[in-house]
């Protein structure tokens, strides 16, 4: 399991103990992630369902790299 970046914990971002399966709703696949993939995915939700400022774009930015560097399947199949 990839450890969350400083920011991601520095910043308060929920950081889950257990992980779950996630289905992507406009396509209906999913994905198992663990709990800092859950942790980082629900984070990146959150940042598209707010009015994104220059920090949020830039953290945004950042959960998506990192996200694609954790688990690169997970991110085609949820987030691309």
């Amino acid at each position: 399991m990839k450890d969350l970046p400083k920011w991601f914990t520095n910043d308060g971002g929920a950081v889950y103990k257990n992980g779950a399966e996630v289905t992507n709703s406009f396509t209906g696949a999913s994905a198992v992630l663990n709990a800092n993939e859950l942790s980082m995915y629900d984070f990146i939700m959150g940042c598209q369902m707010i009015a994104m400022d220059r920090d949020i774009q830039k953290n945004f930015r950042r959960g998506l790299d990192w996200f694609r560097g954790a688990n690169p399947g997970a991110y085609m199949t949820l987030l691309d």
